[in-house]
């Protein structure tokens, strides 16, 4: 039976079924694609956008006004499309059986942080190893 077939809208992944079963994966993949859906909807939208708000605004404060809010829009995308190659890698990461799992320690990542972050590649305790070295290389 396929995953599709026993998933309905209300389903949530629970600690006691069995880690990354099909339901699970049928989860987070349809979760992840309809994350990808909004921020490619966003981003399209915000092409569109710039194509029409391209005009002479004769106002120079107005303009640069203009330019400052042009300019934190196209922050925004690239971050939202950093992201989605992110969603892009989890999806893979489902497909080839390792989504779930901590890249660092190979244990499961809580579904708690899955489902707040569905592209996270470590587990909360490896995050925060991560994060503690990282900012002592930063200081230094």
């Amino acid at each position: 039976m396929k995953a599709e077939a026993f998933l309905t809208d209300d389903y949530r992944p629970a600690e006691d079924e069995p880690f990354m079963n099909e339901r699970q994966l049928e989860y987070f993949r349809r979760k992840l694609l309809h994350w990808k859906a909004e921020l490619l909807s966003d981003s399209r939208d915000t092409i569109e956008g710039m194509k029409d708000a391209t005009r002479n605004i004769p106002d120079i404060a107005d303009r640069a006004s203009e330019e400052t809010d042009r300019a934190l829009e196209l922050r925004t995308r690239d971050r939202q499309r950093k992201l989605v190659s992110k969603i892009d890698a989890a999806l893979r990461r489902i497909d080839e059986g390792e989504y779930g799992y901590c890249e660092i320690t190979g244990e499961p990542i809580s579904l708690r942080r899955l489902d707040a972050r569905p592209i996270a590649t470590m587990s909360l305790e490896a995050q925060e190893r991560h994060e503690r070295r990282e900012k002592v290389h930063r200081d230094d």
